[in-house]
């Protein structure tokens, strides 16, 4: 009769034992529970493969619920699975909790471009390089990600549109406001500057991310693109 169960069991494992190769390829969402766990465990007992030993938890447990709620005791009762796996799949349960819960860190709200022209001139108005500083907003404005894309010579353009709005899908941005220091001093734009604005309003409308202002910051001032219509 223990064989027969055990045939059984091995028919139930799915053809792919190969869940690392299927996770890189097809994404982790493509994968079952038992190959999910397959990869928690690492690696399988004295005689039972990883897959099978998944396959096993997943048989001893009704539901994902149950296993998420047994003790570690009750994980240790399966065999194959011993003090570190258990401890292994408990820590990887209570960071999938913590991680549903977790909420997008707010570092203030955008009011006015005067207020972030400000802040920008005391990060960046002693800086000897161009640095282009980009700041992830979502819809009430409020700042969820802050990031200096580029950093460049005295003469070299600033970054790529794909560079900022790459951040900008990453960070679930729906606006984006831009702000770089002319090392001179002098925060009258160029014409790259203008060009360069003119690209990401562009991008932005294409992809239904706003640009909400380009800032260019001198000595102790700075010039608003917007203010001056060129956004």
């Amino acid at each position: 009769m223990k064989e027969i169960q055990e045939m059984n069991l091995i028919t139930e494992v799915p053809e792919s034992s190969r869940p690392r190769e299927r996770m890189e390829e097809f994404g982790e969402k493509a994968l079952s529970d038992q190959e999910l766990l397959a990869i928690l465990l690492r690696t399988g007992s004295k005689n039972k493969n990883v897959m099978h030993l998944a396959m096993q938890l997943l048989d001893h447990f009704e539901n994902l619920y149950d296993l998420k709620m047994a003790t570690l005791e009750e994980i240790k009762e399966i065999k194959g699975i011993g003090r570190v796996k258990a401890l292994e799949l408990k820590a990887a349960m209570e960071l999938g909790s913590r991680l549903n819960h977790a909420g997008q860190v707010k570092l203030g709200t955008i009011s006015s471009s005067s207020d972030f022209g400000h802040m920008m001139i005391m990060e960046l108005q002693d800086l000897q390089q161009e640095h282009l500083v980009v700041i992830f907003l979502n819809t009430k404005n409020e700042i969820i990600k802050k990031e200096t894309i580029f950093v460049g010579s005295l003469n070299q353009s600033i970054a790529h549109p794909r560079e900022i709005f790459r951040g900008a899908v990453r960070y679930s941005a729906a606006r984006i406001i831009l702000a770089h220091n002319h090392p001179s001093g002098n925060p009258d734009p160029s014409k790259k500057d203008i060009q360069f604005t003119e690209r990401m309003v562009a991008c932005g409308e294409m992809m239904g991310i706003e640009l909400l202002d380009h800032l260019i910051i001198g000595r102790n001032e700075y010039i608003s693109l917007k203010e001056i219509g060129k956004i």
